[in-house]
């Protein structure tokens, strides 16, 4: 008799170590649930290069920083042609000047009015 309190001592306390673990679950699965539903009105598209990063177990941060890094270089070769170009102008003003300055000042004075 004795052993079969202790027997049903053990599947009650046993069952009532179920039960917050069931709830905790059902919980669960309700958030994933939820998340699933707003994750499916967000698009977001993720650069493969993050997402090797990841898997390889790096930080994320630094495709950011090679993709600002990379943007920076291009954005000083872009800077030195412009200023190139800006150099050519001048030089080819200059030229025509010498060449037809009469040209060149009806030319200053219409860019001058626009």
């Amino acid at each position: 008799m004795d052993s079969s309190k202790q027997n049903l001592n053990q599947v009650t306390s046993s069952s009532y170590d179920v039960i917050p673990l069931v709830q905790g679950m059902n919980n669960l699965v309700v958030e994933l649930d939820n998340m699933a539903k707003l994750g499916e009105k967000c698009y977001i598209q993720v650069p493969m290069g993050v997402m090797n990063l990841i898997d390889d177990g790096k930080n994320p941060d630094e495709y950011t920083r090679d993709r600002l890094n990379s943007c920076i270089a291009k954005n000083q070769i872009t800077k030195g042609k412009t200023n190139a170009f800006k150099d050519l102008r001048g030089h080819l003003l200059e030229e025509l000047e010498r060449a037809f300055p009469n040209e060149v000042e009806a030319y200053r004075l219409v860019k001058r009015l626009l």
